[in-house]
């Protein structure tokens, strides 16, 4: 597929509006989330075994509950519990309430993927056993195993779809309300091991698409859809529709590479808009454009994740060992304010339909994500 971002008359946006979180973690940090109902708390994982909360608004972490080993994933399942699976093979709900532990269950190898769907009401975990397993987080327990084709890698909930990635190269997608069959059977349009998957927020994007190759009308067509990421700096926008109209429409591209002393570095894309070459870029998924790029964190960026209402972004300098073990800065948790300089396209020229200036409207900042692939709220304006 065509590489079709354009990158030129990018915006270099500063850290004047953001700061760093106190107590960070002492090792790689794996993953950020913020809760789903508040602005103001923020769950991180990390390879010091560790899982952390914390209160954005004050910069304090309100407490911390250990593993035996490294946390490789985090979720919040509701304000006041959290869940958590890593290289112990032990999944662990948490109430931030009481800080009391619980061990819901175990895959038969370290858990990959931690995820809340709460359209059907199921935590959805992900394991290099070649398992995604649904929990019932109301009693807890055990609520099915499903065996996937290889060691599952990356996953993503939207509605009641979801959406695995495994090695192999392979893509798996499923209805959590109907887990008897596969609906889809894929294999990555990337060349490389697929790092991340992340589907389209709300499970469906506006896409403008041709009415009639004789009518020369376009109207605003929802698909369904996700983006994927690999090891080798390349992105692809996937749709889930098969036929042939709507498959032209997938596209990829590569970023995060740098090119030092003539070389080409490729750094893996961690997030699409953050890689381990230590940026972070906004895109415009429609226009294909790239809005900006914030300034240099100091060093890879492990994880990102907004707040509920998209105007808050955590970002996890982290590094993840991409060049071996040497030297490196401290681990670090920044947290920014968004502003819409930033996420906004520009109102230039769009689309003619029939005589008549038509807007591809973009969301406030739908920012594709690569190493935990994520995708900003829709908002109303």
């Amino acid at each position: 597929m065509p590489e079709r971002f354009n990158s030129e008359f990018v915006l270099l946006m500063t850290g004047s509006n953001e700061y760093k979180l106190n107590q960070g973690p002492e090792d790689s940090i794996s993953a950020v989330k913020f809760s789903p109902s508040t602005t103001q708390f923020l769950l991180v994982s990390s390879w010091d075994c560790s899982v952390r909360l914390y209160d954005v608004a004050s910069n304090t972490m309100r407490m911390k509950y250990q593993h035996s080993a490294p946390v490789l994933d985090c979720a919040f399942y509701d304000p006041t519990h959290s869940w958590s699976g890593g290289l112990d093979a032990q999944l662990t709900t948490h109430d931030l309430n009481t800080d009391q532990d619980t061990i819901v269950g175990s895959h038969d190898a370290p858990i990959r993927c931690v995820e809340y769907c709460p359209e059907v009401n199921v935590m959805v975990t992900g394991s290099w056993d070649r398992s995604v397993r649904l929990w019932d987080p109301r009693t807890p327990c055990n609520a099915g195993t499903f065996t996937q084709p290889e060691k599952v890698y990356t996953l993503s909930v939207a509605g009641d779809r979801l959406i695995v990635g495994t090695a192999g190269r392979r893509v798996l997608v499923w209805d959590l309300r109907n887990m008897g069959y596969v609906q889809q059977r894929r294999e990555s349009s990337l060349k490389y091991q697929t790092r991340c998957i992340r589907a389209f927020p709300n499970k469906q994007i506006p896409v403008l698409m041709r009415r009639s190759w004789t009518v020369t009308s376009y109207f605003l067509f929802w698909l369904q859809g996700y983006v994927l990421s690999s090891i080798e700096g390349r992105v692809a926008v996937e749709y889930l529709d098969p036929s042939q109209e709507v498959q032209k429409k997938k596209y990829a591209f590569k970023c995060h590479r740098l090119k030092e002393d003539g070389i080409e570095h490729v750094y893996p894309p961690l997030l699409l808009t953050g890689g381990s070459d230590g940026f972070v870029n906004i895109w415009d998924p429609f226009n294909k454009k790239r809005l900006c790029q914030f300034h240099r964190y100091p060093t890879s960026i492990a994880s990102l994740a907004f707040n509920n209402d998209g105007t808050m972004l955590a970002i996890a300098s982290s590094y993840m060992h991409e060049k071996g073990d040497i030297s490196h800065p401290e681990d670090a948790i920044f947290i920014r304010q968004v502003t819409d300089a930033e996420t906004k396209p520009n109102k230039g020229p769009a689309n003619h339909i029939c005589g008549c200036v038509a807007w591809l409207w973009l969301p406030t900042a739908e920012v594709l994500q690569t190493l935990w692939l994520y995708m900003k709220p829709l908002h109303d304006n």
